[in-house]
């Protein structure tokens, strides 16, 4: 004696009526991970999305500019003041000079009148910006190139500025022969290993007109009208 299926009526979802929703339950809450379990995070210390930004232009920044001797060094100090620092930064002007030899006393103790240039750039500084804040740092290295990188990392610059000269056509021709046999200037390492936004700025003209050309690690020789 045969058994008789009985033939359920199949549907379909999509025959369903158009008024009828279906909702998925509620997800069930998480419990909160204990201090076993090594997921416990102290949410008053976390930083969220978007943070470090707001917190940054509320303070203000830490723009460390690079000072020396030089006409590029002038520049970029002027390009800064006019079209990056706020009222609410901070400047560090740093200057590099070399170390003692053995067995000399530290520069900065030998010499005070090595800090004589970070005293004159601070005072152009106030004079064109008197409402910011200006700290000096003079390092002693060898290298300049690692010791403004470092620095920077110390100081939590959040800008780093510093001027670039214009190479001549001879010593570009020697670049591109020797490829990378020879580092680039100063100002290139710094832009390309600087933790933080670097920018190498220099005059497009040597009579000071035509604006600005800015290098960084995005852009080389971006020119700037201003």
């Amino acid at each position: 004696m045969g058994r008789s299926s009985t033939r359920l009526p199949s549907f379909c979802l999509n025959r369903m009526s158009p008024g009828v929703r279906v909702r998925s339950p509620p997800p069930e809450p998480k419990p909160p991970p204990s201090p076993e379990s090594g997921q416990l995070h102290h949410r008053g210390n976390a930083k969220q999305p978007g943070d470090g930004a707001e917190e940054e232009a509320l303070l203000g920044r830490r723009i460390m500019i690079v000072v020396d001797s030089s006409p590029e060094s002038k520049t970029a100090l002027r390009w800064a003041l006019s079209h990056s620092v706020q009222s609410n930064d901070s400047i560090i002007l740093v200057d590099v000079v070399r170390p003692p030899k053995h067995g000399e006393q530290s520069g900065k103790e030998r010499d005070p009148k090595i800090y004589e240039l970070l005293h004159s750039m601070r005072s152009v500084c106030h004079a064109r910006k008197p409402e910011v804040q200006v700290e000096l740092s003079l390092v002693e290295a060898t290298e300049r190139g690692p010791a403004i990188v470092e620095e920077a990392r110390k100081q939590d610059a959040s800008l780093l500025i510093m001027g670039q000269k214009k190479r001549s056509l001879t010593w570009r021709l020697v670049m591109m022969w020797a490829g990378r046999k020879l580092g680039g200037s100063v100002a290139d390492y710094c832009v390309q290993n600087a933790t933080c936004m670097a920018m190498a700025v220099r005059r497009k003209s040597r009579r000071g007109g035509g604006g600005y050309l800015i290098t960084t690690k995005r852009h080389k020789d971006f020119w700037l009208l201003a």
